[in-house]
């Protein structure tokens, strides 16, 4: 009898192992990570996103990537983000080395937004900046 049902009771856990669908296995829960130079191509061909520098307003207006918008990462908390009011809209990231906009992607994702791609640090960018605000 025990070999009858051993059989059987190890089909119902396979098949309840796979019912059960983690957080991990969305594909909201995650944000998409690139390099500079794979988020400049991409942003070409692009359209209807943002490019957000989170880099602090002195750092931002030192120099930034042309059309850049800035938003501190230490600013991002969990209240909702009024200059970024479309949580499905494509949103690129960037930060000085690419430490800072790893935490704000990890904070507009908790924030509820989808389609977020993180593209490391302005240090890897050779293009042309853009001073003051």
């Amino acid at each position: 009898m025990l070999k009858r049902i051993l059989p059987l009771l190890l089909v119902l856990v396979i098949m309840l192992a796979g019912c059960g669908k983690s957080d991990a296995d969305t594909p909201n829960n995650t944000y998409e990570k690139i390099t500079m130079s794979e988020g400049l191509a991409r942003m070409e061909s692009d359209e209807n996103y943002i490019l957000l520098d989170v880099r602090r307003a002195d750092e931002f207006e030192a120099g930034h990537i042309p059309g850049a918008v800035n938003l501190p990462n230490e600013e991002i908390g969990t209240e909702e983000i009024p200059s970024l009011p479309d949580k499905a809209q494509t949103i690129y990231i960037y930060c000085r080395s690419g430490n800072r906009s790893k935490q704000a992607a990890d904070k507009l994702l908790a924030l509820g937004y989808t389609n977020l791609i993180e593209f490391g640090g302005i240090i890897d960018y050779t293009g042309e900046l853009e001073y003051g605000k």
